[in-house]
Formats: structure tokens, C-alpha cells, sequence
């Protein structure tokens, strides 16, 4: 059984998502999605990072587009040079 849940996906555009959950009965996972793994450096054995290794239950890049979201046009504001002929002497106190 899919559990779906709605995102909000940033990239390639703005957009409400509809988006798969991990199974919350995974025996593997425990309904968490995968595991952190902690890795190390060969030579030193020091802690060198963690990689995500995602479990076989779900797909965490499976989405399905709800509904687009318009791009609002940025303001623009005409330039202005602080030290132009607005420049004012008097202290920001």
C-alpha cells in the first residue's frame, strides 16, 4: 500500500508535488526510508563522512506534479549609489 503525502518541490520549478512515503511496516528500514551509514578514511580510520543508503520500499524521487506555481516577477528597483547627490553627513543614530 502507497502512503502519498503533498511537498512543496523547488527545482526544476515551483510546484505542489504529490510524493511516496516509506512503508511504515518495512522490516528493513522500520518505515524510516533507509539507513545513515558511517564511513571512515582507509589509512587513517578517522570519521571521514555518513552516506544515505535508501531502502528497497520506496523511491524517494517518484513525484508526481499537483499543480504548478507561477514564477512572481521579481521588483525591480531603480539603482541607487550611496554615495550619490542623495548622500546624507548626518550619523545613522
Amino acid at each position: 500500500m502507497r502512503r502519498l503525502r503533498i511537498r512543496w518541490a523547488t527545482w526544476p520549478r515551483q510546484a505542489l508535488t504529490l510524493a511516496e512515503t516509506p512503508r511504515s511496516d518495512c522490516p528493513d528500514c522500520g518505515g524510516e526510508g533507509g539507513h545513515n551509514r558511517d564511513y571512515g578514511d582507509h589509512e587513517t580510520g578517522e570519521y571521514a563522512g555518513t552516506e544515505w543508503d535508501p531502502c528497497h520500499c520506496w523511491n524517494e524521487d517518484h513525484q508526481w506534479v499537483l499543480l504548478p506555481l507561477p514564477r512572481l516577477p521579481r521588483r525591480r528597483r531603480p539603482h541607487v549609489d550611496p554615495w550619490g547627490t542623495d548622500y546624507s553627513d548626518e550619523p545613522p543614530f
